[in-house]
């Protein structure tokens, strides 16, 4: 498995990403406290219309100045994450997690996390202070990002919570 920069040309690769999973639990936000939910369904794999949606939001990023990074598999990309390219937060310190997914059987094999140290890295040489992260409501999700270094932050940037209203936020201190 390689762990490397993306570029834009390659943002087709994103169509090889299973993101489906069995969702057991999801998390809210309810009054300033994470609580844990039953969900017991199956999140399915993008439909052609969502891979497009996230090759465009892939593109779009990199062309402003953000970054990938991908593992791969050989010619498969078992998963990638997009550094924003945007400083965020009140002090202006902050850069995004944009993207993250890793494909289903390539999860617990340590691939988000090495892909989480390269952004955290690119992060800090940019002259970040924290990442911020826009996690999905998912167990999964929210425990990696917790595992990673993610705690939930009260100073929710706005433009991304009316985005994704459900997503549960988080900073990790670089």
């Amino acid at each position: 498995m390689i762990i490397r920069q993306m570029q834009v040309h390659e943002s087709g690769l994103i169509r090889q990403i299973d993101r489906s999973e069995i969702i057991g639990k999801i998390y809210k936000m309810q009054d300033g406290e994470l609580q844990a939910v039953a969900a017991g369904h199956e999140c399915k794999a993008w439909d052609e219309a969502h891979t497009e949606e996230m090759i465009e939001r892939f593109e779009k990023e990199l062309a402003g100045g953000g970054i990938a990074y991908g593992a791969l598999d050989g010619e498969t990309l078992a998963g990638f994450g997009v550094l924003g390219h945007r400083f965020r937060g009140e002090n202006l310190d902050q850069l995004q997690v944009d993207l993250m997914y890793v494909s289903r059987s390539y999860r617990r094999q340590g691939i988000g996390s090495r892909i989480m140290e390269e952004l955290s890295r690119e992060a800090r040489e940019r002259g970040a202070s924290y990442l911020y992260i826009s996690s999905t409501e998912t167990e999964s999700a929210v425990h990696f990002y917790m595992a990673s270094g993610g705690r939930i932050t009260d100073q929710v940037d706005e433009e991304l919570f009316r985005k994704e209203p459900e997503d549960i936020h988080m900073l990790k201190k670089l």
